[in-house]
């Protein structure tokens, strides 16, 4: 991942002779759906795009890594088409619950799906979606822009997602533009930007509820086979096509529960339109990162009654996804098979956390029941830390499960508690996946990478009150380094 900066970029480009890499492959297939999913919409005249971050690494798997500054502030701060891709962007239509209240009102109101392409190596289909590139039929009133500390604090959050292992999409690129935008939850005027995200599909639970509001089971149909030929052509035998479409959604997005509860990262909001098919964590508006265990931590200031509190995101994302089981539900339709899918969550989730909590160790797998038991050994222990244990610590000094490690951490009078002994013994008897990882420079640190929220607020006032991006290029790079430590 780089991050390169340019005091502007041309506003026009001639991109005739564009030199994408070999390994650049356009499948624009979108448009498959009709137009009673997406409106063709084009992105607002910015006054000014000024490259404020690039994600080589990401641009490099879609073969974009080729083109140069000019021309990537002209595709995503200009939205020129990419060859063979869409040519023009489109805003899907969905609509969903919004805190449990439904809201038939809903669409991409300030971004849009601008092109679609296979991965190399993979051959996933990845989309490249944006966020503040202006007004859509769905914007209702809104101006379709995205502050430039939003954009900060995304590109934050997926490097360190990322880096914990999460599925999460990736930020690609970020454009400041020029532009001052009045605010009632920051100090206004503050800057724009719009930002391009790389992510496996944006298809959402709230683009079937739209259908299923409507009554058109035909268009739900159309919506399954979409899903099933694009995303999960595993499927394409199943004797109950929706069913088995709910199934993988739920072991996928168990999954990606699981991941945020064992980052200890808060979502903050989600509504079923933040929920998508392929469950991918995306969108990230109001999240924080634990500083500490706590179940009842919330990330947003405006969910009063905890609906998304760390501890209840399990629970969220259940009643999300019986809300998507009710739209597969209508008509001719044998609902049996969703039932079963929607019963299966609480198995499927409890091992998809256990995975998620060895990965996390860097332990491997040895027996469900031993791995569960192990998984509710440290939550426990980071209850036990209380106000004095850190979240990323516990996981940092006991990576491995290397006693020694943890045994001599700054953090050691908290592991030498009796209340530890549980967890002590549990991690003791287990043996380390890919131990060789020890001996990146990153785990001689005596603390590990974190982002709470003092740490982002420090980073934007550089920027904000300076124009001084140090921190964030800083801090970019060192998350850079987690990740490769973490993975290697």
């Amino acid at each position: 991942m780089t991050n390169r900066r340019l005091a502007g970029c041309w506003k026009a480009v001639h991109l005739r002779d564009m030199p994408v890499s070999s390994t650049y492959r356009p499948d624009p297939r979108l448009p498959r759906l009709g137009p009673d999913f997406a409106d063709p919409v084009s992105a607002a005249d910015f006054p000014e795009t000024r490259l404020r971050f690039r994600n080589q690494r990401a641009a490099a798997s879609v073969g974009l890594a080729t083109l140069d500054d000019e021309e990537w502030c002209a595709h995503f701060g200009r939205f020129a088409p990419l060859p063979g891709n869409l040519e023009t962007p489109l805003a899907q239509r969905y609509h969903g619950h919004q805190f449990r209240v439904y809201n038939p009102d809903l669409g991409d109101g300030r971004g849009f799906t601008f092109a679609q392409m296979r991965e190399a190596g993979s051959d996933r289909l990845l989309d490249l979606g944006t966020k503040g590139s202006g007004p859509t039929p769905w914007s209702r009133q809104g101006d379709g822009r995205l502050t430039l500390k939003g954009g900060v604090r995304e590109v934050l959050a997926t490097a360190m997602l990322e880096a914990q292992g999460v599925n999460t999409s990736k930020t690609l690129s970020l454009v400041e533009t020029g532009e001052d935008l009045q605010r009632n939850d920051e100090p206004s005027p503050t800057r724009s930007a719009v930002l391009v995200r790389l992510s496996h599909g944006h298809i959402r639970f709230g683009t079937f509820q739209r259908q299923a509001y409507l009554q058109r089971p035909d268009q739900i149909t159309r919506l399954v086979d979409y899903m099933i030929e694009t995303y999960y052509p595993a499927l394409e035998a199943a004797s109950d096509r929706r069913a088995a479409l709910l199934e993988a959604v739920i072991l996928r997005t168990a999954g990606m529960a699981a991941g945020w509860m064992a980052a200890g990262f808060v979502h903050g909001v989600l509504n079923t339109d933040n929920m998508n098919m392929t469950g991918e964590s995306f969108d990230y508006g109001p999240y924080r990162f634990l500083p500490r265990n706590d179940p009842n931590f919330v990330a947003a200031y405006f969910d009063q009654n905890g609906l998304y509190s760390f501890g209840r995101q399990p629970e969220a994302v259940f009643w999300n996804l019986q809300q998507l089981a009710g739209c597969l539900a209508q008509g001719e339709v044998d609902q049996d098979g969703l039932v079963a899918a929607l019963n299966s969550f609480g198995g499927v989730y409890r091992d998809a956390l256990a995975a998620a909590m060895l990965k996390r160790l860097g332990i491997k797998a040895e027996s469900p029941e031993a791995d569960v038991a192990l998984a509710g050994s440290a939550f426990r222990a980071l209850s036990i830390g209380g106000d004095v244990l850190r979240w990323e610590p516990f996981f940092f000094d006991w990576f491995c499960g290397d006693a020694g490690r943890a045994m001599t951490s700054p953090r050691r009078h908290l592991y030498e508690a009796a209340e530890f002994a549980d967890f002590r013994a549990l991690v003791g008897n287990r043996t380390a996946e890919r131990p060789e990882r020890l001996s990146a420079a990153y785990f001689e640190q005596a603390d590990p990478q974190e982002l709470l929220i003092d740490e982002i607020e420090a980073i934007w006032k550089g920027i904000s009150g300076h124009d001084d991006w140090s921190a964030f290029e800083g801090k970019l790079a060192d998350l850079e380094i987690a990740r490769t430590a973490w993975n290697l």
